[in-house]
């Protein structure tokens, strides 16, 4: 099962998912990105972190993505309200009161949190047991546990969105995965040219700094085209 690790770069701390012990949809997730959140923070200069999986690739320059993420007033958290069964569905009432339904939300695991948001995440005791007990599938914690802790803590400092496309439009409990017979210059002119989102409270067209899922079969292709499809 995959689990996080981490990528260290100057200042910007990039998480990824490799494969290691962990049950999907439990909170040893969970469990596994506030470790690597702990060890990143014991270097005073990493500011910012990034959760990305194996599956996810970059679609602007680090130097795109070092200016976006350092001169955004808000983290990159994915925060909303679905009254629907896939959202306030999965609460249970036995998470009151430090839980209430009016503050569930849920939310993309792919995410990038400042280093204050990742303080929180990471010395957390009051909204963890609760959700380590009563957020248990068919409540699937990673989808839960910090959009709604963060949106009661820190709502501010929420962008509400995710850095990082994907593409859920086949249904289903995942994410469409792509191949080497996906991979085309319209397929990613379709991501760019997507609906605008606000940055910044500012309307943009720039919204994604990366993409998931692209199976191993599509590396090469990427990499052999990266200059046409992403300009580096």
């Amino acid at each position: 099962m995959k689990v996080p690790c981490l990528i260290s770069l100057p200042v910007i701390w990039f998480l990824a998912l490799v494969y290691q012990v962990a049950e999907w949809g439990m909170m040893s997730m969970c469990d596994a990105e506030r470790r690597l959140l702990a060890n990143a923070l014991l270097d005073i200069s990493n500011e910012w972190f990034v959760l990305l999986s194996e599956a996810c690739i970059p679609i602007q320059n680090f130097s795109i993505v070092y200016r976006y993420i350092s001169r955004s007033r808000y983290s990159f958290m994915g925060s909303f309200d679905d009254p629907g069964p896939y959202g306030r569905g999965r609460y249970d009432d036995k998470m009151s009161p430090e839980v209430n339904i009016t503050d569930w939300r849920k939310g993309s695991q792919w995410f990038e949190v400042n280093r204050k948001l990742a303080v929180d995440i990471v010395e957390d005791n009051l909204y963890y047991p609760k959700f380590e007990k009563f957020c248990r599938p068919a409540c699937y914690v990673d989808e839960h546990y910090f959009p709604t802790m963060l949106s009661i803590k820190s709502p501010h400092l929420l962008a509400n969105r995710s850095l990082t496309w994907v593409d859920w439009s086949r249904g289903g409990a995942h994410p469409a995965a792509f191949g080497k017979d996906d991979i085309t210059h319209d397929f990613f002119k379709n991501i760019f040219g997507g609906e605008p989102c606000f940055y910044n409270n500012q309307p943009t067209s720039l919204c994604f700094l990366f993409a998931r899922k692209f199976a191993p079969s599509a590396l090469d292709k990427l990499v052999a085209n990266s200059t046409n499809f992403f300009g580096f």
